[in-house]
């Protein structure tokens, strides 16, 4: 079979492998669709952990056509796959904090995942979807259980005004969530064509510059979730936090990357500054909102392109507008 992996840090192509066997406990899956994440791109540069040579892709979905010993899904069965594998041992996991695993297994991190034609991976991550879902829409059900868990962090309450800074995947997901919780939500984005996808996604307003979210809020917002992972936006969440408020990093910055931020700001207005780790016990629940449709997804999805560009698709930035890109592994 064919699938893109990391050789190295800074190598990444597609090959031909071995269709993985499963072990015991484990399904194997016929490959639908698969997500390209910023995540892929740092794992590249080698600016967030992994283990190469291994194939990449940790957001996807696909068809149970092999099960290991002991695994009672039926072949056939459309599933999602939770990439974080917790030990259930390690002293974070026993005071539930399983998203900080000191040995966490990833998929499409610390082994093979989504970006093939076939993936192997524990049945008790596989989480089962309605055999007529639109397959490209299992593809977000990982980037939505990261969502939620930043959201149950910040807790918007209806009414409350809420402050989503960045126009991609997260931003986007975090929106509808948000204001189906009732918060009045503005999206800031320079992107005027995100700025319009998110009124439509019910933003209440849109801005492009911090200094244009203040003039519309200038009192700021009651919680501000950071999507975009860069350098600015972790800066201007708190100067865009009403007094007593909440900030919610959801963005994944560089590792080694430094910002700025003024401690005593934080202390005089009380604002609290949070932060939000992958998925802990959120990915059922993303499948179920997929499931029932409760998002739109289909304005999400930027492009698609086949197996044998995802390298070059990962290699390069995301082109200028875009919020998902879905490989198709299998055509």
């Amino acid at each position: 079979m064919q699938a893109t992996r990391l050789i190295d840090i800074g190598i990444i192509r597609t090959e031909e492998v071995p269709i993985p066997t499963p072990a015991p406990g484990e399904v194997l899956i016929r490959v639908e669709a698969c997500g390209i994440c910023g995540t892929d791109r740092h794992l590249l540069h080698g600016e967030f952990p992994s283990k190469p040579p291994l194939t990449l892709g940790h957001e996807f979905a696909g068809i149970v056509v092999g099960c290991g010993e002991g695994v009672t899904i039926p072949e056939g069965t459309r599933v999602t796959c939770d990439p974080n594998t917790w030990c259930g041992r390690c002293e974070n996991c026993l005071r539930g904090r399983v998203n900080l695993c000191l040995r966490n297994v990833a998929t499409g991190l610390g082994r093979d995942g989504g970006f093939a034609e076939f993936c192997a991976f524990p049945a008790h991550k596989a989480h089962i979807l309605p055999a007529d879902l639109n397959p490209l829409h299992g593809a977000f059900c990982e980037p939505l259980a990261c969502t939620l868990h930043g959201i149950d962090i910040g807790a918007p309450k209806a009414g409350e005004r809420v402050m989503i800074l960045g126009g991609g995947v997260i931003g986007m997901l975090a929106l509808q969530l948000c204001a189906l919780a009732g918060a009045e939500v503005m999206l800031v984005t320079r992107s005027t064509s995100k700025q319009a996808l998110g009124r439509r996604l019910g933003a209440a307003e849109t801005a492009g510059t911090e200094a244009e979210a203040r003039a519309l809020w200038p009192k700021g917002a009651d919680l501000v979730v950071e999507c975009a992972g860069v350098t600015d936006t972790v800066e201007s969440a708190p100067r865009l936090t009403r007094d007593g408020g909440r900030v919610v990093i959801l963005g994944v910055l560089p590792a080694g990357q430094k910002v700025q931020i003024e401690p005593f700001d934080l202390l005089f207005r009380e604002v609290q500054f949070l932060s939000s780790f992958i998925n802990p016990f959120t990915q059922e629940r993303a499948a179920a909102m997929i499931a029932a449709g409760r998002l739109q997804l289909d304005p999400l999805i930027s492009r698609t392109l086949p197996l044998e560009e995802a390298a070059a698709a990962i290699a390069a930035p995301a082109r200028p507008g875009e919020i998902r890109a879905i490989v198709l592994p299998q055509g």
